[in-house]
């Protein structure tokens, strides 16, 4: 008897100086911290929605949740390191636009199937933003002198090339009748960079969502001419459609999460039950309609359809740019 309460004592007392803990133990995911991967720059959209979301979904989850940015290769640096991470859900990729274009632009293999889509949470138009001394005042008065004027006076910036800031600015000038190799184009690693370029005078004009640019805009530093979109947006109502401008144009982008393909389907559940939770809440919705974004929720295969459909429709338009594999 005194041998069996022996060992008892001894076992529990391994327990306590191991660190042992039942809850933990009982929990199969997540045991230990979670990497979200940007792809794009600090600073930028895509970055701060990314942060804001990280710290929520680290309150829920209840380990911590990093954000790491991997630019470069208008998105692939990032994406093909979230799609060839281990499929255990630590880590989570930051998915964009720019997951449809890569392998037409020939950047890289993969494209939406080869992740498992968790849920998308954002939808945003493109803005045409130019200096707070720039002459104009509508998108039509700069797209009249963009094609008065010699090839190469004008510089639009945004992001990288072939990415949806780049194909916003080409879809508008051709819309316009405008070449679009008429304007040059000064490629970033996001919209932040583009920003800065902007407000430095070193281009003329920039493409990008208006919350990329709302923190400077609102500042007076630079003015939004138009968004390209069907309407206008609530939050920022004092600023056209390109429609009402005569430009019959549309064009934005969207962000959403998205696991390695082969993420346990537990494991994927439990994450897309923590970003419910995290899209429900007040705070979510007071941060993304004071910063500007658009708020767009699809579940898992609702996100997955979305991108591949749009995936699918992008060809054509790569092709127009000039961009991609050449056959």
């Amino acid at each position: 008897m005194k041998k069996t309460t022996l060992i008892i004592v001894v076992t529990a007392l391994c327990f306590v100086f191991s660190g042992f803990n039942p809850a933990m133990a009982a929990k199969k995911f997540p045991k230990k911290p979670i990497t979200i991967i940007c792809p794009w720059s600090p600073g930028g959209g895509t970055d701060r929605t990314a942060r804001f979301i990280s710290e929520k979904l680290s309150g829920v989850l209840g380990v911590p949740v990093n954000v790491v940015n991997k630019t470069g290769g208008g998105g692939a640096v990032g994406f093909n390191a979230g799609a060839n991470a281990k499929p255990d859900g630590y880590v989570i990729t930051n998915l964009t636009f720019e997951i449809g274009t890569l392998r037409w632009m020939g950047y890289s293999d993969i494209g939406p199937e080869s992740f498992k889509p968790v849920m998308q949470f954002n939808e945003d138009a493109s803005a045409v933003i130019v200096g707070k001394d720039s002459t104009y005042t509508s998108v039509k008065a700069l797209l009249d002198d963009i094609k008065a004027k010699p090839a190469g006076t004008f510089q639009f910036s945004g992001c990288a090339i072939g990415t949806v800031w780049d194909l916003a600015r080409i879809g508008m000038l051709n819309n316009y009748g405008i070449d679009h190799n008429k304007v040059k184009f000064i490629p970033t690693k996001g919209a932040a960079p583009a920003v800065t370029e902007l407000l430095g005078g070193h281009v003329d004009v920039i493409t990008c969502s208006y919350p990329e640019a709302s923190p400077q805009i609102d500042a007076g530093n630079l003015k939004a001419l138009a968004v390209m979109a069907e309407d206008r947006n609530p939050q920022f109502s004092n600023v056209p459609t390109l429609k009402e401008q005569g430009i019959a144009w549309a064009y934005g982008t969207w962000r959403g999460f998205a696991v390695p393909k082969g993420t346990p389907d537990d494991v994927a559940e439990t994450l897309i039950s923590a970003f419910k939770k995290v899209f429900a809440s007040d705070d979510f919705k007071a941060f993304m309609n004071k910063s500007g974004f658009g708020i767009k929720i699809r579940d898992s295969q609702a996100f997955g359809e979305y991108m591949m459909s749009q995936h699918k429709g992008l060809e054509s338009i790569i092709k127009l740019a000039g961009y991609g594999k050449k056959k």
